[in-house]
């Protein structure tokens, strides 16, 4: 695979990568884009996920490594031109380290290629969204921020990003993973060995 395009990484300084952990998405950035805040560094896009199949995120999303970040409207229909988006399992709370408490939730999908019997593929996405009360709380505060700022100026109402996720999507590389000798089950890892379970989850009859 080509190396990731880095046009989105600017405001990084040089020698510095974007390995953030889920608290950290969660956290530093989904909550402060749901409560229409600064983000430093600003370097996550807004991005359509559902026009773009996995392999043409390049050079579109924030692109680190074999990984790619990017906001995406919360749709139900994960779908593109070539294939879908189906999800694995359950959801996974994403928990403070210093309370312990819920920030955020997190999905996982498997992306199916387009086929009379669609096929599954490496390709892995992590949907990261707010808990419903935080972004019930996020949607109402900056809901009536942006109306009374757009009585003041006259300007159009600002979107709502709580209604916003934040996803971040990856080739699994099995080879890799088979060198890796005593290393332990990771939950995805968990999740693939069950997918012969999860076959008649979620599958659409046929693609539009």
């Amino acid at each position: 695979m080509a190396a990731a395009d880095h046009s989105h990484n600017f405001n990084l300084p040089p020698g510095f990568r974007f390995h953030p952990t889920d608290e950290e998405l969660v956290v530093h950035f989904l909550h402060r884009k749901a409560a229409l805040l600064p983000c430093h560094p600003d370097v996550i896009p807004d991005l359509d996920l559902f026009p773009y199949d996995p392999w043409e995120l390049e050079g579109k999303a924030l692109g680190e490594g074999n990984r790619w970040y990017f906001y995406s409207r919360k749709i139900d229909a994960r779908v593109t031109d070539n294939g879908y988006w189906n999800p694995l399992g359950r959801d996974d709370p994403v928990l403070s380290t210093a309370t312990s408490q819920v920030v955020g939730m997190k999905k996982y999908f498997l992306f199916h290629a387009a086929a009379a019997d669609p096929i599954k593929t490496n390709w892995i996405m992590h949907e990261y969204r707010l808990p419903d009360a935080v972004s019930s709380s996020s949607s109402s505060s900056s809901s009536s921020s942006s109306t009374r700022s757009s009585r003041r100026r006259g300007r159009p109402k600002r979107q709502d990003y709580s209604k916003w996720v934040l996803c971040r999507v990856y080739e699994r590389d099995e080879e890799k993973e088979e060198e890796e000798d005593g290393a332990e089950l990771s939950c995805l890892d968990e999740v693939f060995l069950s997918l012969e379970d999860l076959d008649e989850i979620s599958l659409p009859t046929r693609i539009q």
